[in-house]
């Protein structure tokens, strides 16, 4: 059934957000163990950023998988319920999912800001890619179920 493959990319994608997770509370506490805070240390949000400004760069990825991902969350569900699934929609979801993963890998790992940003914008371009091949699909529908009830009406 070619309409619920679509969970596959979307189950690797929260893997990937729990894997960041995971990354950034393992750093932490690694950091809190080798550098015990201060209750100064936590005394606002600002200064909790600073305590954690060394093991940084999960917390950064894991706010950052919150924000263009909120659109691919918000188009998987509509592609299930239209029935708008397709294979080109698959293959672009997987693709999305690679280049957030490899983005996360560069953020976290070597932090080479342009190769993280290529990562970042080609995800972006295939996300949009998505939505539009969604618009003109729903559009396309419609024109159709449209076209039908004028001929039965």
């Amino acid at each position: 059934m070619v309409v619920l493959n679509i969970i596959w990319p979307t189950f690797a994608l929260v893997l990937l957000i729990f894997a960041v997770w995971a990354t950034m509370f393992v750093q932490r506490s690694r950091y809190m163990r080798q550098n015990p805070p201060a209750a100064s240390d936590f005394a606002d949000g600002e200064a909790a950023l600073r305590y954690f400004r060394p093991v940084e760069m999960p917390a950064n990825n894991l706010a950052n998988l919150f924000e263009m991902p909120v659109l691919y969350f918000a188009l998987v569900p509509l592609l299930i319920v239209t029935h708008q699934t397709n294979l080109t929609q698959i293959a672009l979801a997987w693709a999305f999912v690679a280049l957030r993963a490899a983005h996360s890998v560069i953020h976290i790992g070597p932090k080479k800001v342009q190769q993280r940003f290529l990562a970042y914008l080609a995800s972006c371009a295939v996300l949009l890619a998505m939505w539009i091949g969604y618009f003109i699909d729903i559009a396309s529908a419609a024109q159709a179920y449209a076209a039908a009830m004028r001929s039965v009406g």
